[in-house]
């Protein structure tokens, strides 16, 4: 998720590019943002995620073999069962990755080190951990509810388990809505500004020399070729992209740290000791190291937000758990991974010179400290880095939106034909120029999103509990799960998981168990 956008010596906060100050609107809408995502909203993604944990037995941590010897590596060999017209789980996940691993995890990584202290790089370690369980959660949830489309491909997410679920279309409608209204014109606007303010260093009057245009249409012309291909493109490219970009990425930040490992020590004492510096945590708690690590392991990851369940719907498993393990692991990519590389990078520059790192933030200060560990290809690397963050995450946004807009309208081509044009005229015009207002505006629908959806799975969440006590148990039983909601005592009606569809999840053991577990007629499934 891209939340921060890189600001050039040319442009800041109070100036357009054009010089004009901003009005009275923007300052009031800053001021929403901030109340939005104060104290509370954080303190509800958090305790939503420790709740989930503790409900399920912290099982983000008891599942991680299970995760990388079973679930990832199924992904990458193809072993994991599709349907028609579905996607693989790694498809799914790497959509899912595409959105949230954005430009926010170069920049605002080292941001909130720089205004929080190291100590944030902890707090935003065990942010991973515990949103991986909310992540479980509503990622399962949207398999449960998922439907399938006139073309056979699945779709899902928080709007229809709202909808089918909760019974509340109009609650699911407006989440849509504001998920739309987030992602398609706010953050992939803020994005496309991302890749072209990348161009800086090389090009430093790129907002005035038509430089800025031409990036708009070259990123305008390659969403295009993306979005145009339909979700199952759009999940063939992010699984391509995503694997490369996040192993360059993290290739030259194990190089940067290795070649640095005798600072080491010093990295990780300054982590905890600024990470449990009491005057620090409480010296001003909303700006401290402990919310800054929270906000940026939250807005790193969305685990909660009700993003990431879009792309876990269209996966094509046997069991919605297997899904939910693969978007659990997801969240651990993001944050551990993805979001380490960035901060160590930045903690070695620290340890080697505090100086000229106390001196910079954001962006540059990413620069300098991989300049600073592998010489001028770091930047150029960087930058090509952020390119790339950034494109994934304009494709990753747009699935998320048109999924959301089907919810509304159908399969309307005509509408999405005209919705689509719409949505590479914002990334163009986010390419050229710098639009806060739209970018706060979606911050803000994204506050009143993350609270639709965490209202719904703290109703919702037995239901995905129930699933993983299914799952559980057939494990246990030496079964590979097979998920059949009607077995679910109470369970709101499903589109899916019904004994006769069960088939397509491919061979024995799937027959075996149906045979030896499930009588039809005496349950009264068929």
């Amino acid at each position: 998720m891209g939340v921060l956008p890189l600001k050039s010596g040319s442009y800041n906060a109070e100036q357009g590019r054009g010089g004009m100050p901003m009005d009275d609107i923007l300052q009031v809408n800053e001021r929403l943002r901030g109340l939005i995502w104060g104290a509370p909203m954080l303190i509800l993604l958090l305790g939503t995620g420790l709740y989930f944990t503790a409900v399920t037995g912290v099982f983000q941590v008891r599942y991680c073999a299970l995760w990388l010897r079973k679930t990832l590596f199924s992904c990458f060999t193809g072993a994991a069962r599709r349907t028609s017209g579905g996607v693989s789980p790694f498809a799914a996940m790497c959509t899912a990755l595409a959105a949230t691993v954005g430009t926010g995890n170069i920049a605002g990584v080292a941001t909130a080190i720089a205004t929080g202290g190291p100590g944030a790089v902890f707090w935003m370690w065990l942010m991973a951990i515990v949103g991986a369980a909310s992540a479980f959660v509503e990622s399962t949830l949207a398999q449960i509810w998922k439907v399938r489309g006139k073309e056979g491909e699945f779709r899902g997410g928080p709007a229809y388990y709202i909808e089918k679920a909760l019974g509340k279309r109009w609650l699911g409608i407006l989440f849509a809505v504001l998920l739309i209204l987030c992602f398609a014109f706010g953050f992939n606007g803020l994005q496309a500004f991302n890749a072209t303010s990348a161009l800086e260093y090389y090009i430093p009057d790129y907002a005035t020399n038509g430089t800025a245009i031409a990036c708009g249409i070259v990123l305008a012309v390659m969403t295009a070729f993306v979005i145009f291909g339909g979700a199952k493109r759009i999940s063939v490219i992010t699984s391509i992209i995503v694997p490369i970009m996040a192993i360059g990425y993290i290739a030259i930040a194990v190089w940067t740290t290795l070649s640095n490992i005798t600072e080491l020590p010093g990295v990780f004492a300054m982590v905890f000791a600024s990470a449990f510096d009491v005057q620090a945590i409480f010296g001003g708690f909303a700006g401290s190291v402990v919310m800054l690590g929270i906000k940026r392991g939250l807005y790193s990851n969305e685990a909660g937000m009700g993003s990431a369940p879009n792309a876990a719907a269209t996966a094509s498993v046997s069991h919605p758990c297997k899904q939910g393990l693969v978007q659990s692991l997801s969240v651990y990519i993001d944050t551990l991974l993805i979001c380490t590389c960035s901060a160590m990078m930045v903690l070695v520059f620290y340890v080697q010179d505090p100086q000229a790192a106390s001196a910079l933030n954001g962006m540059p200060l990413v620069q300098m400290a991989v300049n600073n560990s592998v010489g001028e290809f770091g930047i150029h690397f960087i930058t090509f880095a952020i390119f790339a963050f950034a494109f994934s995450s304009l494709i990753g946004n747009y699935f998320y939106a048109e999924n959301n807009l089907r919810f509304i309208k159908g399969d309307s081509k005509a509408l999405l034909f005209v919705f689509r044009v719409v949505c590479l005229c914002v990334v163009f015009y986010g390419a050229v120029n710098s639009f806060d207002l739209a970018w706060n505006l979606a911050d803000i629908f994204m506050g009143f999103m993350a609270l639709v959806n965490l209202i719904a799975l703290l109703f919702l969440g037995k239901w995905a509990l129930a699933a993983l006590d299914d799952y559980t148990r057939q494990r246990k039983e030496g079964i590979d799960p097979v998920f059949v909601a009607d077995r679910i005592p109470g369970m709101p009606k499903t589109e899916c998981w019904h004994v006769s569809e069960v088939h397509d999840y491919g061979k024995p053991p799937v027959k075996e168990y149906l045979d030896d577990a499930l009588d039809p007629e005496y349950v009264g499934l068929n």
